[in-house]
C-alpha cells in the first residue's frame, strides 16, 4: 500500500523527537489517512531541501472570479447613480435659470464655489473568513523515497511475521 507525497502540519499534544535534528517538537507531517506521519521542527519545513510548501491556487481564484464580479456589480450600480444625481442637478440648475434672472447670480456663485458633497452610503463590502486549513508540504523527493522504503521495510517484517507460524519447523534430530 503506497500513499502520495502529499502531508498536512499537524499540531500535536505529544512531546517528540524530531525526524531530522532529534530536537523535542509538537509539529507532526502526517498523510491524510495518517499512514504515513514523522515529527519534525517548524524551522525544517522553510527548508526547501526537506519539505516544500503546496499553495491551493485553484480554490483563491474562484473565490476571486467571485468577488471580481461582486466588485464590478457594485462599481456598474454606483456609476449608474452617479449619472442620475448629476442629470437631476443639471435639470435643477436649468430650472433656476429660467425662474430667476439676476437675483440668483450670487447664489448661482456660491454654488459654484462649493464643491457638491458625495454620500458614501454603501459601506466597503466585507470578506467572508475562511474555515482554518492545515498546511500542505511535499516532502523532498530523497526523503519521502526514505520514508516509503521505511514503510515497506515495516510492512514486509509483520507479513513474515504473520507467515512464520505457518512454515514446518527445522529438523531437530540428529543425522544418521
Amino acid at each position: 500500500m503506497s500513499f502520495t507525497n502529499l502531508y498536512y502540519k499537524r499540531t500535536t499534544g505529544t512531546v517528540k523527537a524530531c525526524f531530522v535534528c532529534y530536537k523535542p517538537t509538537t509539529t507532526c507531517l502526517a498523510t491524510i489517512n495518517a499512514v504515513d506521519f514523522l515529527y519534525t521542527c517548524p524551522t525544517h519545513l522553510t527548508d526547501r531541501g526537506f519539505a516544500s510548501p503546496i499553495q491551493e491556487e485553484t480554490a483563491k481564484s474562484a473565490l476571486g472570479d467571485d468577488e471580481i464580479a461582486k466588485v464590478k456589480v457594485e462599481w456598474e450600480e454606483k456609476q449608474k447613480r452617479k449619472a442620475e444625481r448629476e442629470k437631476e442637478k443639471e435639470k435643477e440648475k436649468d430650472k433656476e435659470d429660467a425662474e430667476k434672472d439676476k437675483d440668483n447670480d450670487k447664489v448661482k456663485k456660491e454654488k459654484k464655489s462649493t464643491p457638491p458633497k458625495s454620500p458614501n452610503s454603501l459601506s466597503p463590502p466585507s470578506t467572508p473568513k475562511s474555515s482554518p486549513a492545515h498546511e500542505r508540504y511535499a516532502l523532498h523527493r530523497d526523503i519521502f523515497t526514505m520514508r516509503q522504503t521505511e514503510h515497506r521495510r515495516r510492512r514486509q517484517a509483520a507479513q513474515a511475521k504473520d507467515l512464520a507460524p505457518r512454515f514446518p519447523g527445522a529438523p531437530r534430530g540428529e543425522l544418521a
